[in-house]
């Protein structure tokens, strides 16, 4: 588990250098339920996407006690990969794990569902070249 926490500092120590996230800070009662992150799957990691590679931007809501749903940030217009891996740790508890949204059929856009149980927890979208990887931190109730 120590290095399960090693190997996830250096991740978050190298996405927070290179800026490909940004830390959402816990929301108030008035704030959306949606916390926003970026995924930039352009070249170079545009974040304004490029003709073939429109910009990604999925958000995560909290939707039960130690459970939240990656989605899109706005359900109308999707934004969210399609069919894609993630990985999470739990930074308060050590607790990992995985999991992919779906593929977004019907009407729905795509999601995952997460049980990350409660506490500070760092998100990662698996890419590959030349798709910069989504990074995001959140609590989680």
């Amino acid at each position: 588990m120590n290095v399960s926490r090693q190997a996830a500092a250096g991740i978050i120590a190298a996405g927070a250098a290179i800026g490909v996230g940004f830390v959402a800070a816990p929301g108030s009662a008035q704030a959306a339920p949606v916390m926003p992150f970026q995924v930039n799957p352009a070249p170079l990691g545009n974040p304004n996407g490029s003709f073939d590679a429109p910009p990604v931007h999925c958000g995560v809501e909290r939707t039960g006690p130690g459970e939240v749903t990656v989605t899109g940030t706005d359900r109308d217009n999707w934004g969210c990969f399609q069919n894609t891996g993630m990985r999470w740790i739990n930074l308060s508890t050590g607790r990992t794990g995985a999991g992919k949204t779906s593929h977004g059929l019907n009407g729905h856009p795509p999601e995952a569902v997460l049980h990350t149980g409660r506490g500070r927890v760092a998100l990662i979208f698996d890419a590959r070249a030349p798709v910069t990887p989504g990074f995001a931190t959140f609590d989680v109730r």
